[in-house]
């Protein structure tokens, strides 16, 4: 494993990017910008600072710290991102926090297990055309289904007919978007297929039952095709779809449960794609019966969403359709 000189924790903003050596007790914050990374070079010389045997340390943010990443590969500069719920573990009880103080803990636990750590893989471009295309359909559907609810509501509450100037509008801004929205998935199905890497792996997650279009394309763009999350439990862990237990002495048991720290977005789109499994997959659906006689509904809907993570990862990492060879139990 090799070993580095210096550890750079660094806390990501949208506009900011505060960066601190913890060990020296060095911090500067700089403009998440070109502006602001040549301000960080200067200020890596000026402390002495050899960033060819430096590792940066950061969150992963879902978007916010691709510039900077792009300027590191640039140099190139060793970078590693980490699941800021593994961070937030580490860390115990903390007091106080600041985007200042983000960055010498994310500095500190970067010390701690830096003959652990290893450089991320680099970026794929696709990938990142990919998350803004995502991204503007999002933007698009949540529109599209704001006209829907004004259309609704005012139907409801004012008894007004089809030819109310609010209600034309509205259907006419529907009918826009979803030719938009159209025009958007069309161009992720391109950009996926034109990518070797990106279309096998597509392939072999959505062979799985439950696994459709869209939780397939925001698989591929969250894992960066799975190559930022090193196993299925860490992936589980950033949707937010492992429990963790809450006990001390013999006095607190409290029963395990997911951390509100998750991508909220990724486990909403799981929801759909685990009842359709439980639905037409006979071994979940055994699973889900069998399950369902101790646990509320709630809980193993969410256990599915980590089996099909599971599913994914391990066919993956074999290169393998999944087939399935259920058989019920006699």
């Amino acid at each position: 494993m090799k070993s580095w000189n210096v550890i750079l924790g660094v806390d990501v903003s949208k506009l900011t990017l505060d960066i601190c050596c913890a060990e020296r007790n060095l911090h500067v914050k700089i403009d998440n910008c070109s502006k602001g990374f040549a301000d960080f070079k200067k200020w890596c010389k000026i402390k002495g600072i050899d960033l060819q045997g430096t590792l940066v340390v950061m969150e992963h943010t879902g978007g916010y710290e691709y510039r900077f990443l792009q300027f590191l590969e640039s140099k190139p500069i060793p970078y590693c991102r980490i699941p800021g719920l593994e961070i937030k573990q580490s860390m115990g009880m903390v007091r106080g926090k600041s985007d200042r103080a983000d960055s010498f803990r994310i500095g500190r636990y970067g010390e701690e297990k830096s003959d652990k750590l290893t450089p991320s893989k680099p970026l794929n471009k696709n990938i990142l055309v990919l998350k803004q295309l995502l991204s503007f359909r999002k933007r698009l559907v949540r529109e599209k289904a704001g006209y829907e609810s004004t259309i609704k509501e005012r139907e409801h509450m004012y008894e007004m007919k089809k030819a109310d100037t609010i209600i034309r509008v509205a259907r006419e801004k529907i009918k826009e978007n979803k030719k938009y929205i159209s025009r958007v998935e069309q161009e992720i199905k391109e950009l996926i297929k034109s990518d070797e890497g990106i279309w096998q792996n597509y392939r072999i997650i959505t062979s799985i039952k439950g696994i459709g279009e869209v939780n397939g394309w925001m698989t591929i763009a969250y894992t960066e095709n799975f190559t930022s999350f090193t196993n299925a439990r860490a992936y589980g862990v950033y949707v937010g779809v492992v429990p963790f237990g809450h006990t001390s002495g013999t006095s607190i048991k409290k029963p395990k449960r997911v951390s509100h720290l998750a991508n909220k977005e990724l486990k909403s789109e799981l929801n759909q794609a685990a009842k359709t499994a439980i639905t037409h997959d006979k071994e979940i659906n055994a699973y889900a019966e069998r399950k369902l006689k101790n646990k509320d509904y709630a809980l193993v809907l969410n256990n599915v969403k980590f089996k099909l993570i599971l599913r994914m990862f391990s066919l993956v990492k074999r290169g393998a359709m999944y087939v399935e060879n259920y058989r019920k139990s006699a």
